[in-house]
């Protein structure tokens, strides 16, 4: 088994927090893993990606050109990242903040999800990422659905519990968005 992933976004929006996640898991799950994070030079508001790569076996290299699949939380990561995903490969575009027009290719499998609003509707837009890892992760069945909601206590020990509970019901919505197919 082999599966890399490019997140990308504005730094703020969690980028990092969802790569970190799917490592995490990965390890728990005893799967090799590597994250290579890429911050542009602004604080907040700059560009952030991270590749995160699984495996079953052994990583040569953290870096991929072209891989097996995409999160684009806005625009320019839609615009730099699309074109690199694999033929037959996948991308989660955030529809909140990316037109889904400008999602153009069809030789890969795209998942318009808009996290923002959901998350929103959920009581905080800031927990977008946590909706786009929910909806990755049903998506793509690379780690556990289950295991990422049980370990956010771990990830979050200093966090109080409705933190806790509102990121779990976040990462649900999310993989709920692509059990339905529709808004939840």
């Amino acid at each position: 088994m082999y599966y890399d992933v490019i997140i990308a976004g504005f730094g703020g929006q969690g980028i990092m927090l969802i790569a970190d996640i799917l490592a995490l898991i990965a390890m728990k799950e005893e799967k090799n893993v590597t994250w290579m994070p890429s911050y542009g030079v602004e604080m907040r508001g700059g560009t952030a990606n991270c590749t995160v790569v699984l495996s079953s076996e052994e990583i040569g290299s953290p870096v991929t050109g072209h891989p097996m699949s995409a999160i684009v939380m806005n625009e320019p990561s839609l615009l730099k990242y699309e074109p690199m995903v694999r033929s037959k490969g996948f991308l989660l575009v955030n529809t909140s903040l990316i037109d889904p027009e400008k999602a153009k290719r069809q030789d890969i499998d795209s998942l318009l999800l808009p996290a923002n609003y959901i998350a929103k509707k959920l009581g905080n837009s800031q927990m977008a990422n946590m909706v786009a890892l929910g909806a990755f992760i049903e998506k793509t069945k690379i780690v556990s659905l289950d295991l990422a909601i049980n370990l956010l206590p771990e990830i979050f020990p200093e966090r109080p519990p409705k933190f806790i509970s509102n990121n779990s019901r976040a990462i649900e919505k999310g993989a709920e968005f692509v059990v339905k197919g529709k808004q939840v």
